[in-house]
Order: structure tokens, then C-alpha cells, then sequence
């Protein structure tokens, strides 16, 4: 299937970081958490063309995964960054008590690699809470990529 003269182009499949050929990469496209989040939506891409994004179901995307267009090139999907705070925990024990009551709380978290920081969107309540509980927090802008939750369909309570 071609697109046609004037007509946008259009993403039609989604391939996980790793699973698609850089080589092909036609543009990029720069998302944040909510964004990446999608099925079916107009966008531009960071050179600003057009597309539709018309999936089959939706999809949460991550940094580095690629659009697959109707004329065969590939979009890539580059995680914005946008405002987060950093909840840093003095041990294994102190984050999993963290992490509940930040779950508790249905927020997204994003656990980070050293396994005593969680990431979530910058809410200023949630900061005392977190210093109340004896969390050091930073708020700084980086890209978010929570986890995606337990069901197969990532569907958690958060509706952003």
C-alpha cells in the first residue's frame, strides 16, 4: 500500500526497541509518557511532517521503538523528557515501603537501575509525602517510562 499524493503517511505497526531495522529509520518522532501512549492520533514527526498513527490496539511505547509506515520506512519513538521527581531510599526495605505507598496511590512509578530510586511524574504533595517518609527527592526533567503493570494489556488506573 502506497499513501497517496498529499495524503499523510501512515504508522501502521509498532516494533519494540531492538526489533526493527535502524538502518531504515526515515525520521523521529519525540513523545512524552502520556503521548507514547496511544492507538490511533495525528502527529508530527520532529522535523515536522505529518502522520497518522493508526494502530490496531494501543500501545505503550518506549524509547527506541519504531513505527512501521505504510511506504516502508521507520519512525523512531524518542521518550521526551518532562518533569519528574527522583525518590531516592536509603535500602532495599525503605524503597519497597516507598514503592507501596506510592502504588497505594495508583501513581506510575519507574524504578530505576541502582533499585533505591523511584521515578514518578512531579506532583508537589507527593514530595512531602515522600520526604515524610524519609525519601530524598530531586525534581528535575527526564524522560519517564513507568512500569507497565501486572495485566497483559498495561491498562493500570492511571487515565493522564
Amino acid at each position: 500500500m502506497t499513501v497517496t499524493e498529499g495524503a499523510p503517511r501512515r504508522a501502521i505497526r509498532h516494533h519494540p526497541a531492538g526489533t526493527w531495522p535502524e538502518e531504515r529509520t526515515g525520521g523521529r518522532v519525540t513523545l512524552t509518557r502520556a503521548e507514547r501512549h496511544r492507538r490511533r492520533v495525528r502527529l508530527r514527526d520532529d522535523a515536522g511532517a505529518a502522520f497518522l498513527l493508526d494502530l490496531p490496539t494501543a500501545v505503550a511505547m518506549h524509547d527506541g521503538d519504531g513505527l512501521e509506515l505504510t511506504d516502508g520506512p521507520f519512525i523512531r519513538v524518542v521518550a521526551r523528557a518532562e518533569p519528574v521527581l527522583d525518590i531516592t531510599c536509603a535500602d532495599a526495605r525503605h524503597a519497597a515501603r516507598m514503592a507501596w505507598h506510592l502504588g497505594n496511590r495508583h501513581l506510575p512509578v519507574e524504578v530505576l537501575a541502582d533499585g533505591l530510586t523511584l521515578r514518578i511524574a512531579d506532583d508537589h504533595v507527593i514530595a512531602d509525602m515522600a520526604r515524610g517518609l524519609g525519601g530524598t527527592v530531586s525534581r528535575h526533567d527526564a524522560p519517564f517510562a513507568p512500569e507497565g503493570g501486572a495485566y497483559p494489556s498495561g491498562h493500570g488506573h492511571d487515565h493522564a
